[in-house]
Formats: structure tokens, sequence, C-alpha cells
């Protein structure tokens, strides 16, 4: 299994502090996993039990039975302890017919183990005294040494009084020396024995020594694994090595979940660990599933040590709970004058830039309107200058002609055609008022070429003229003065070779036809042709 591979790296390499500490927060996390799995290995774990009672029913022989019994009291010892009971008991009845002593205090011993862990601690002493030591096998005594040195071990831990722990203590470690006289000291369980006596005196490098080979030595996912991982726990705990206790709890943590052990010492000793760290999600999480195993064990020593523990973890967890409540509620609030804040930032911005683009819009519409501004000005500067050379050549045409004019008028009087002067003097001068006329016209209309619309727009529409196409009549002639800026009636009368009479009665007819008030009508003439 994947997790599996984690812990072989982890026991094959040698490890720094830091590495180790990122190696045990490797392996909460398979420890976290394996937790939110552990329904499945339960259901395996039941499988099991119900493969070996349904062999049992095919089963006469009482032998047989017995058998099949232990391989069923094995599964139920760290899972359930009451159906272990009822099957110790079972077997207790069955050595009873059959007379065999030797079946009868193995089964005793069995009981008094169940007995300890469930918090019998009564019940398992009178087994204890019922049993004379001295009559047992060498197998039994190491059985018997044992299981006394767990009795005393749950005692101690159950009680948690000093007073009792040191007497305790010392008959626990009585047991020890006993048993070690029986066991091979190159045995793996003598070392183990060895092993705690010496980290007892305070001897933690020698007890290290002898259980990491230990440790090595067994197989992962085994129950040997988890009790061996649960072994150098112990002992860097009272080293004060709380980085290697951690590692080695959660290995023994992980490999108990796997194998379904509701007698999870590892994961309770780790939960009181993490909530001293300040690990207090991981801690609240861990004690409930240590509790909930205690109680699908249904052991009675195991709930009472949890219920000192988990109040005070409970209780961390939901003053945190609480705190996490009321930051978030700051912060809801807080963010909700932010967005607040944003909504209205955002609606200010949103009229500044409704405002830029109105007022980029109008700029754009004033920059075109400058273009087309610029356009006519340059239009009309260059037809100003074209007419200005027009009128400049015009000038000179003029001049030439008096000069031609004044020749003729010396030769008539040098040769006494007296009579040809004034036919002269008649028909040129008609001429050059009829071609003054038209070339005022002309240039007019070139600089003003929508006078005449405009102009017949201020009068009634069965008034409005209109004249043969490039001249203008007389009183479009004398408005086209006016508009010129040439608002002296002797003036227009000289230009246009009228009486002032004449001139004044040509505006007040064109003034009578208007749509407009006569005082407003040369100030709009003025204005026709005008650029905005």
């Amino acid at each position: 299994m994947k997790h599996t591979l984690i812990i072989l790296l982890l026991i094959i390499f040698p490890m720094s502090v830091s590495s180790m500490e990122r190696e045990t927060d490797s392996l909460l996390k398979v420890l976290d996993k394996v937790i939110s799995e552990r329904s499945h290995y339960t259901k395996i774990r039941e499988a099991k039990i119900m493969e070996l009672k349904q062999r049992k029913k095919q089963l006469e022989d009482i032998d047989d039975i017995i058998n099949i019994n232990r391989e069923i009291i094995d599964q139920y010892n760290s899972f359930i302890c009451d159906s272990a009971e009822f099957y110790i008991n079972e077997n207790l009845s069955l050595a009873n017919k059959l007379n065999k002593q030797d079946i009868i205090v193995e089964n005793l011993l069995r009981l008094s183990y169940i007995y300890s862990l469930s918090g019998l601690f009564l019940q398992a002493s009178e087994i204890f005294e019922s049993l004379d030591y001295e009559d047992l096998t060498d197998n039994n005594k190491v059985w018997y040494c044992w299981n006394y040195i767990r009795y005393f071990e749950n005692l101690i831990f159950y009680t948690a009084d000093i007073k009792y722990s040191q007497q305790y203590e010392k008959e626990k470690e009585a047991y020890r020396d006993k048993v070690m006289g029986l066991l091979y000291e190159e045995s793996e369980e003598y070392k183990k024995e060895l092993a705690h006596k010496l980290q007892q005196e305070g001897r933690f490098p020698e007890a290290e020594n002898l259980l990491l080979p230990v440790f090595y030595n067994q197989t992962p996912e085994t129950h040997d694994h988890a009790m061996a991982a649960m072994n150098l726990a112990k002992l860097y705990r009272q080293a004060g090595k709380k980085e290697l206790e951690n590692h080695y709890l959660t290995i023994a943590a992980i490999t108990d979940i796997e194998l379904a052990v509701k007698e999870n010492e590892a994961l309770l000793s780790l939960a009181v660990n993490l909530y001293e760290n300040g690990d207090i999600d991981r801690a609240y999480e861990y004690i409930r599933v240590a509790l909930d195993d205690a109680l699908f064990y249904n052991a009675r020593f195991k709930n009472s040590v949890i219920a000192r523990v988990q109040p005070i973890i409970e209780d961390t967890y939901l003053q945190k709970i609480y705190s996490q409540q009321k930051n978030l509620k700051n912060y809801s609030i807080i963010t909700s004058l932010f967005a607040l804040v944003l909504i209205i930032t955002l609606f200010y911005l949103y009229l500044q830039v409704k405002a830029v683009s109105k007022a980029r819009k109008e700029l754009r519409i004033m920059n075109e309107d400058l273009l087309q501004l610029n356009r006519k000005l340059d239009e009309a500067n260059t037809v100003k200058e074209h007419y200005i050379g027009y009128f400049m050549n015009q000038c000179s045409v003029y001049v030439n002609k008096l000069h031609k004019y004044r020749k003729n008028v010396n030769l008539n009087i040098k040769t006494g055609q007296i009579n040809n002067l004034f036919k002269l003097s008649t028909d040129e001068l008609e001429k050059d008022i009829s071609e003054l006329h038209t070339n005022f016209d002309k240039t007019f209309l070139a600089l003003y070429p929508d006078f005449v619309s405009e102009f017949n727009s201020l009068l009634r529409p069965d008034e409005q003229y209109s004249p043969e196409r490039g001249e203008l009549n007389n009183e479009l002639r004398i408005f086209a003065l006016i508009k010129l800026g040439i608002t002296d009636m002797k003036q227009i009368a000289d230009f246009l070779h009228y009486s002032v009479q004449t001139v004044y009665n040509y505006k007040s007819k064109v003034k009578g036809k208007a749509v407009i008030e006569s005082d407003q009508f040369e100030e709009m003439i003025i204005k026709i042709g005008s650029i905005s």
C-alpha cells in the first residue's frame, strides 16, 4: 500500500530533526486518510471473524471447537472485549467438561488480560490470585508475568495518583525482573523487557539500541509492528524527544487503524501531544476517533482515561471554532464595508468616466466643428485671395481703359471731332457701368453662393426673387452691398448710379415683403453666409 512504502522509507534512512518533522507531517496526512477509511478496515476484520464463525458451525469435535475459538478470541482481543470474554468463557466451560487443566489456565490468563484492558482490575486480580505461579509451566509463567505487567501499567494509567503509582511501579518492575529470568537473553522478548528496564533507569541510548533493531525486524502492517513502534514512542517520551515520539506514535496509530485495532493507545497519546503542540483540529478529531474506538471496544478503563482529556481538548476546539466564527463575523462586516466603499467608488468612477466620455464626445464634436470651420476659413481665404487678385487685375484694366479713353479724347480734340467726344463719353460710361455690375454680381455670388436662397427665406413665398443665373437685380444688389458692410445710402447710390431716393425706395419695397420685423431685416441680411 502507498502509505506502507512511506513507512518503509522512514525506517530505512536516518533522519535529522528537521527532516523528521517533515516526515511526521507526511505521516499525519496518511493517518488522516486511513482514519477516513476506518469503516472499511472494520468491515475487513468483521468479515474475518464471520468466516471463522461459519467454519465453527461445521465442527463437532470439542478440541476443534476450542482451537477455532482461540482464533476468534485472537480477533476479538483488540476489537471487542465483551466478545473476546464470551469466547474465553466458552473455552473455559469446554475445558472444564474435558477436565483439561492446561486449557483452563490458558483461558484464565486470557481472561485476566481482557479484564485488565477493560478496567475490571478486581476481577483480574482475583484470577491472578487463583493461579499458583509455581505450578505453571514456563510458558504460562511468562504469560502470567506479562499480564501482570500490563495489569499494573493500566492500573497506573487509570489511577493517575503518585501515591499509588509508585507502589504499582515497584510491583510491575518486580514482575519484569521475574519474566526476564525466564526468557532467553538473545530473544526479542528479553531485549524488549531489558529496554523497558533501562529506560526506567534513564539509560535511554542503551534502550534505543535494543528497541530500534526490534522495530526494523517487524513486518509492516502487523500488530507486532505497531507494538514495536509504540515501545519506541514510550522510550522517546521518557527521553523528552517529542518529535520522535510523535513520529512513532503516528506509525503505530496508522497500523492499528488498518488492522481495526479498537484498543488503540497510540491515537489517544498522539491526540494529547498534538493538543499540547497547538494542533487543535487534529487533536479534536483524533480524540473523537479514540473515544469511538473505546466505546466500540467497550473498555471502561479506556473510557475513563479519555473522559479526563476529551473535555479539555473539546473545550479548546469549541473556543477555537467560536473565535473563528467571531473573526469570520468581523471579517464579514469589514468585507461588507469594503464592498460598500468599493461600490461607491466604482459608482463615482462610473460617473467620472461617463462625464469624461461625454466631455470627450463633446470635444470630438468641437474638434470636428473646428476642423470644418478651419476648412471653411481656408476656403474663404482662398476665395478672398483669388478675388483680391481678380479686383487688382480689374483695377489695372480700368487704368488702361482710362489711359486709352484719355488718348481718344486728346485725338478727337486735336482733330476737331467734338461730336465723337459726346458719343464716346455716353457709350463708354454705360458700357463700363454694366460691366461693373456684372463683375460685382459674379464676384459676390461666388463668395456667397447661397445668398439669393437665404435672402428669399426672409421674404414671403409669393414675393421671392428668381434672378437670371449669375446676375442680381437692383433690389438684390442693394442688399448685397449692405451685406458687404456698405450701409451709407449715398455710397450705395454712387456705386449703382442711382439717386439716394431710388435706393431708399428699393429698400422700403423689399422690407415690405419680409416675414420678419423691418428693423431686424438688415441685421439678418448681414448674417447671411456668416460662419457660426
